[in-house]
């Protein structure tokens, strides 16, 4: 048995799967739905009383009917254009999950510092 994954992980895996059953993908969501089962990927239920339970793939989507199956797609979405109000990237318009520097949406501020210190550098000596 794989170790178990951490939240996030199993959510990702979960989103993922529910993703790939909305499109033409549902074979591959067929066999990564088994396979979650299989290595006990789907994160177990607490009853009551504090106790693990397993649970099956179906028991999460029921458990889960507020999360629709392009919820994954809409997250990402979302993600570049709140990032472009904090960070803005340096070709605005440019939506892309696959970016690198300035277009990545892993970009750090130490970018915008580093730019804006540079702009201030250069003026400093016109």
């Amino acid at each position: 048995m794989a170790a178990a994954p951490t939240q996030i992980e199993a959510e990702l895996y979960y989103l993922i799967a529910r993703f790939l059953q909305s499109g033409p993908c549902n074979k591959s969501a067929q066999v990564l739905v088994q396979e979650l089962e299989e290595h006990q990927l789907i994160p177990r239920r607490l009853d009551w009383e504090g106790k693990e339970h397993r649970r099956s793939f179906e028991d999460l989507v029921a458990a889960n009917a507020h999360i629709p199956p392009d919820y994954l797609l809409k997250i990402c979405e979302r993600i570049g254009p709140l990032l472009d109000k904090e960070i803005p990237q340096s070709v605005p318009g440019v939506q892309t999950l696959l970016g690198v520097g300035r277009q990545s949406l892993l970009r750090d501020a130490k970018g915008k510092i580093f730019q804006f210190l540079r702009k201030e550098c250069r003026a400093a000596y016109i």
